[in-house]
């Protein structure tokens, strides 16, 4: 079992999910139950994903799970181009906002890469049966 809070991609992705609140804060009110609530939910599903798969056995599962927040993080690219395109966020805002998201899709690429290489190493460290 891992600690979730020692992952800095989960770190990023707290910090980015914070940052959507606070933009998402001056949607129109009408949005509330639709965009607003798309970006808050598919955002902090990148942390909590993450978490889950911190709590489970073995990196399968955690690598799983990893994929599901890389999974919420194409969603939030979406959501955050269909706000701009809304004019809900200002231009610089998307472009910040982005910047963060594909730097936390990055590190997590860059975690399942390892978590992969990881496994197939203990894969083809484990003794063979004898025919």
């Amino acid at each position: 079992m891992r600690n979730f809070r020692e992952l800095k991609v989960w770190s990023k992705s707290h910090e980015l999910t914070l940052a959507l609140y606070k933009a998402t804060q001056s949607f129109p009110r009408q949005e509330l139950f639709g965009l607003t609530s798309q970006i808050r939910r598919c955002s902090s599903s990148i942390g909590a994903n993450l978490a889950e798969g911190c709590g489970r056995r073995g990196d399968g599962e955690f690598g799983r799970f990893v994929q599901i927040a890389m999974g919420s993080a194409s969603e939030l690219e979406y959501h955050l181009l269909l706000a701009h395109d809304l004019d809900l966020l200002k231009t610089s805002e998307h472009q910040e906002l982005q910047v963060g998201l594909t730097h936390i899709r990055k590190m997590l690429a860059a975690l399942l890469k390892v978590i992969i290489e990881s496994k197939a190493a203990a894969a083809g460290s484990k003794p063979k049966a004898k025919s």
